[in-house]
């Protein structure tokens, strides 16, 4: 009996810090205010009533402007950071500047087609331009998925994040608006000109479905905002010269250049790349008896032999343009490409995968 009554008491203790700990996560609640620090972006107004439960913002990052449906890889074996299959925009615009997110819950019994209206009539009204609208499967991928989930097609919300990018807690407001199922998605892009520069806009709304944790806010309307404002990026990274190169080379016998630019999964180089090409074509033309490894490094966004083979792309890239702009000879020159096997940083925050993102010259000989 004595051990009867002591097996129950650590039942009893387990389930009261089980029960804590889900008290400590918090279910979703129907929001009353927006979450602390959070604001609507000057250039576009909140349907009325809506509360924002997530909201992030970075001073200068890249970002995705769907353009088209989403389309599946032409590789078959293309997988995202969750083994899902990848899809992308059959069009797009990668733009860089400081990136607004802002996620809302609005009124009860609002649809996801009278917000998203709302919201270009104040596209509109602001002399924007729409560039691109879709409704639910038609935008492409799967349409009842929103950030969460693998082993699956990629969904349209996963072109600009996934599940594990998110800083809300879990089973919050804000968790659940961005990570539970949803049908009726509406979607648009638009672009407001402006002096300083273009500012593009994507607004996606759809109904939330949930039974569990997020249940308060099963049926609502979401609406996901992102804002992306012309901005200078601040310049502090200084172009490796080829001295540096020559003297990391000798004692180390490689070094890491992040001064070469591709666009997103291409093996196109960018024109931003000329200062570097040309510090490495110094570096070769100083010693001509030196040969490099040119070898390609991605973050691990997508299926380990899609990121071996677009790294191996990209170092040819590089080859080819020091060979065919700089008169580098190509027998000096080979490229590699190491894919997400060799990471300098986390691959969990779009930081840590900047810093993966890079071509290392190896001394040959």
């Amino acid at each position: 009996m004595a051990l009867y009554k002591s097996s129950m008491s650590m039942v009893l203790a387990l389930g009261v810090v089980l029960s804590g700990a889900r008290l400590a996560a918090a279910d979703a609640t129907i929001p009353q205010s927006d979450i602390k620090g959070a604001s609507d972006n000057a250039l576009i107004k909140r349907y009325e009533g809506s509360l924002i439960v997530s909201y992030e913002k970075f001073s200068f990052t890249d970002f995705t402007v769907p353009l088209a449906p989403l389309k599946a890889s032409e590789n078959p074996d293309a997988r995202d950071v969750n083994n899902n299959s990848v899809f992308a925009p059959g069009k797009k615009l990668d733009v860089e500047g400081a990136l607004t997110r802002i996620t809302y819950v609005t009124p009860a019994e609002r649809s996801p087609l009278e917000v998203l209206r709302n919201y270009e009539d104040d596209i509109t009204a602001a002399k924007g331009e729409i560039l691109f609208e879709c409704k639910t499967e038609e935008c492409g991928g799967d349409a009842t998925r929103s950030s969460s989930g693998g082993g699956g097609d990629m969904s349209l919300m996963m072109q600009f994040f996934h599940e594990a990018d998110l800083k809300d807690a879990p089973f919050s407001n804000g968790a659940c608006a961005l990570t539970s199922h949803i049908k009726d998605q509406r979607f648009f892009a638009a672009k407001l000109p402006a002096a300083d520069g273009d500012t593009y806009v994507t607004v996606q709304t759809y109904t939330l479905l949930d039974d569990g944790y997020c249940k308060e806010l099963n049926g609502r309307t979401i609406a996901l905002v992102h804002v992306l404002e012309p901005k200078s990026r601040d310049k502090k990274m200084i172009v490796v010269g080829a001295k540096e190169m020559a003297s990391s080379l000798g004692s180390q016998g490689s070094i890491s250049l992040y001064g070469i630019y591709f666009d997103t999964d291409k093996a196109d180089l960018k024109p931003e790349s000329e200062p570097m090409l040309k510090e490495i074509a110094n570096l070769l033309e100083a010693d001509p008896k030196l040969s490099v490894i040119i070898v390609g490094h991605t973050d691990n966004q997508g299926k380990f032999t899609y990121n071996v083979d677009l790294s191996a792309k990209r170092a040819a890239a590089v080859k080819k343009e020091l060979v065919g702009t700089y008169k580098i000879k190509a027998d000096r020159l080979t490229p590699a490409g190491a894919g997400m096997m060799a990471p300098v940083a986390s691959n969990d925050n779009e930081e840590g995968r900047a810093k993966n993102r890079r071509v290392v010259l190896v001394k040959l000989n």
